[in-house]
């Protein structure tokens, strides 16, 4: 290379250096961390604060299933009490409210019950992810 082409160099710059500052302490001291599945174990205030959550958000679903189902066998007496003419319906020669109360409410038992399982399985799961992060 000739001198000509090398790129030009700057001037050194006037002034303080650049200096890193580290502290002495690598380490800072830390409160220890129970993880909160120990606070559950033993059944510290904080731990039961967290298993009242979670009993509570399970009670809250309970309820609302139940009230659901209640709503749905409670209302069928009424439907047919509001509708007189649904009572003279027949279904395969059964009257319209022995073949619903014989064969219609079983399976919205069980679809609730299925909801309610799912759910509740749901509200564990995020119980566990919440004992976990913390």
């Amino acid at each position: 290379m000739s001198p000509d082409a090398r790129p030009a160099r700057r001037a050194p710059r006037e002034g303080p250096r650049r200096v890193a500052v580290t502290s002495p302490r690598t380490a800072a001291a830390r409160r220890p961390r129970y993880p909160a599945t120990r606070e559950i174990d033993e059944q510290t205030r904080l731990g039961e604060v967290y298993m009242r959550s979670l009993l509570r958000t399970q009670f809250r679903l309970a309820l609302f299933v139940c009230t659901m189902l209640a709503c749905v066998v409670g209302g069928l007496p009424l439907l047919f009490l509001l509708i007189p003419e649904l009572r003279e319906v027949h279904l395969l020669g059964v009257p319209l409210p022995w073949a619903v109360l014989a064969g219609l409410i079983y399976p919205a038992f069980v679809i609730g019950a299925w909801w309610y399982v799912r759910q509740a399985e749901r509200n564990e799961r995020h119980f566990a992810e919440l004992v976990e992060r913390r």
